[in-house]
Formats: C-alpha cells, sequence, structure tokens
C-alpha cells in the first residue's frame, strides 16, 4: 500500500516562463545588524555554537526587532514573553526571510519551529489571496501527527492576526474535517507525507500554489521510510518555490535529500556538526536483568518525584509493554498514563496535554510520541 502511494498523481512539467511570478525575499538588514564587523559575527556565532555553510549568508540577527518582522508578528512574538531570538531563530530568520533556500539542523525543542512559521506568515502575505480552487502557498511535511498538530498550533497563534488559516491533514482520523478546510481554502497545509498523498490523489487540494515548503524533522521523515512519498509531493510544486529543511541531524541521507530539492541553499548549524544527542541532557544508563527492571524503576520515581515540579516519561518498546507498566504504577498508587499508536487521536493529545500541564506527570510511552513532546 505505502509503496503505490503516489501512483495516480499527474507528472507535472513546469515551465516556468508561464507560471505567475511571486515574492519570496523580504529581508531589509537594519542598520545595527549591517553595522557589526565580522569579529562581533564570529563572536556571536561562537557563543551560540553555530556553524555556517554557504554563499552569502546573512548575519545573524541579536534581538526581536533586528529580524525586521512586521509590527503584527513582532506584537504576537512578544506578547509571548520569550526574552531574546534562540540560537536558530537569530541566524534563521534572516536566512528565510531572504527568500533563500535554507538547511537548519539544531536539536529538537531548539524553537525551530518558530524559525519558519514566522517568515510563512510574512511569505503569505505578500501573495496575491486564493482564488477558488487554490491550495495552500505554504505546506510543512512532517514525520508524525503529534509534531504536526504542535506546528499547527504556533501557526494558528502567530497567524491569527492576519487571519492566515490552516489545515492539519494527517491519518489516524476521519478525512472529512480535514477534506472540508482543504475545500473552504486554506493559507497553510501541515502534513504528513501519507495522508497528504491520499488527499492529492483524491483530487481535494492541489500544490500549484506552492511557493515555501518546509520538511521538518527530516531525518524523522527518512527514518520512518517516507522519502518515496516526499519525492512525489515535491514533483507536484513548482520548482522555483523556496525550500527549508530542518534536521535533527545530518547524515548523508539527509544530505542527499538536501542536494536534491534545494538550489544554492545556505546552512546553519547549532551545536556539534555531527549532532546527534542533546547536550543538556545527561544520559546514564543502567544494564540491570528484566527481574530487577521494576524495582529499579520504582526506585527511580520515588527519587525523581520527592520534587512535585518533576515530570517523567517512560519509554518502551511496544504498545502492550506500555499499558502492563502504566497498569502496574497505577496500581502503586503513581499518577501514570500512556501514550502509543492504538489510542485514538484526540486521547493521545488530552495525554500529552495532562504531561505538559503537570496534571499527570508521569507518562509511558512507545516511539510513536517520542518527537514533539516540547
Amino acid at each position: 500500500r505505502m509503496s503505490n502511494l503516489g501512483a495516480g498523481l499527474q507528472k507535472q512539467n513546469w515551465d516556468l516562463a508561464t507560471l505567475p511570478k511571486f515574492e519570496k525575499s523580504f529581508y531589509k538588514e537594519i542598520a545595527e545588524v549591517a553595522n557589526r564587523s565580522s569579529a562581533e559575527v564570529d563572536a556571536f556565532r561562537r557563543k551560540h555554537q553555530m556553524t555556517i555553510a554557504g554563499r552569502d549568508v546573512p548575519k545573524p540577527v541579536e534581538t526581536f526587532d533586528e529580524a525586521g518582522f512586521p509590527r503584527y508578528v513582532l506584537d504576537e512574538v512578544k506578547a509571548q514573553g520569550f526574552p531574546a531570538p534562540t540560537a536558530i531563530q537569530s541566524q534563521g530568520w534572516p536566512m528565510a526571510l531572504s527568500g533563500r533556500d535554507v538547511v537548519g539542523i539544531a536539536e529538537t525543542g531548539s524553537g525551530k519551529t518558530l524559525t519558519y512559521c514566522l517568515p510563512a506568515i510574512v511569505h503569505i502575505n505578500a501573495q496575491p489571496l486564493l482564488a477558488p480552487g487554490d491550495g495552500p502557498i505554504v505546506l510543512v511535511l512532517a514525520p508524525t501527527r503529534e509534531l504536526a498538530v504542535q506546528i499547527q498550533q504556533e501557526i494558528t497563534k502567530f497567524g491569527r492576526s492576519s487571519r492566515i488559516r490552516n489545515t492539519c491533514v494527517y491519518g489516524g482520523v476521519p478525512k472529512g474535517p480535514q477534506i472540508r478546510d482543504l475545500s473552504r481554502g486554506v493559507e497553510v497545509c501541515i502534513a504528513t507525507p501519507g495522508r497528504l498523498i491520499d488527499m492529492l490523489e483524491a483530487g481535494k487540494t492541489n500544490l500549484r500554489r506552492v511557493t515555501y515548503l518546509v520538511l521538518d524533522e527530516a531525518d524523522r521523515m527518512l527514518d520512518m521510510g517516507f522519502e518515496p512519498q516526499i519525492r512525489k509531493i515535491i514533483e507536484q510544486i513548482r520548482p522555483d518555490r523556496q525550500t527549508l529543511m530542518y534536521s535533527a541531524t545530518w547524515p548523508k541521507e539527509v544530505r542527499a535529500m538536501a542536494a536534491d530539492f534545494q538550489t544554492d541553499f545556505i546552512q546553519v548549524n547549532i551545536g556539534s556538526m555531527d549532532l546527534s544527542a542533546n547536550h543538556r541532557i545527561t544520559q546514564i544508563v543502567e544494564v540491570v536483568s528484566d527481574m530487577e527492571k521494576r524495582d529499579r524503576m520504582i526506585k527511580h520515581l520515588e527519587q525523581v518525584m520527592e520534587n512535585k515540579e518533576n515530570k517523567i516519561l517512560i519509554f518502551v518498546g511496544t504498545k502492550r509493554v506500555a499499558d502492563d507498566i502504566t497498569r502496574f504504577l497505577r496500581q502503586d498508587g503513581w499518577p501514570a498514563l500512556s501514550i502509543h499508536g492504538d489510542k485514538q487521536q484526540n486521547e493521545r493529545d488530552w495525554v500529552l496535554d495532562q504531561f505538559k500541564t503537570g496534571k499527570s506527570p508521569i507518562m509511558v510511552a512507545t516511539d510513536v510520541a517520542s518527537r514533539g513532546i516540547g
């Protein structure tokens, strides 16, 4: 079934001469940034463990005001109370706003969603309005429904003032509401590859208007075997689009995808070049027998939960083990909930919310929930 996905899509022959022109370069470097010396810029990048690659990479910005976002975007950002841009944002915003193809390598939880969401809003507002039958202007591809929903929350929050409409297209839930959103017209579509191909094959949307394409967690999408679907989707998008790729790691498969899908791209890496683990996390490995596992787990729970603010995430290999351990913990009086692929989407969202807000500080999860728990 997966291998046949996209077989019904028409191959597009793009003639750039006849396609309508579109705006993608919006960055105007302000004087304070322009006047910074190379030494100052290098020092800032070193301090934030930032390395860059590519031709004419713009200087990083150090404050929200320096990014040059329009007032309607800036007010929303400042209302969130963030003190300053994160490292990926300070370098990634000028890169994205300049209309270039971008690769951003940064660990999960680095603020990368806003790195592409805010420039996407600026991009949309510079394009002609959607006509009836038009598909989205911005397409964000993500590996899992959890991440897709999280991205949608950010876009909804920051796109509100511009009346930007979005929808989230993913499997495991009824298609009806997603089809309704697409037929009414949305400027932004956040999608997992399989369900998007379903929608394209069924003629429920099209990608003719897409001029801003984001691949989020590109390494994760390749690990999950989505590359053939991604290629099919990108064939449906005009080749002079702006393409932005974000990944936690930079293996050769991701490099090959960047080389295929992007033109003259510029790149920023936050942290080490072979980034594979989050450096702010201490990893402790304990080797114990199966017999000792649960006792050892309870001992850790008792230590960690001495502080009522703490949260514990327990990863397991299978859905059955997730349910077994959750039952075992609850019988022992621990406030545990589980999340895995057999649960309905609304239940998974509820469990995630209970965990994030601290109402249920212990969550047992299979790999399905391992990304996007920001």
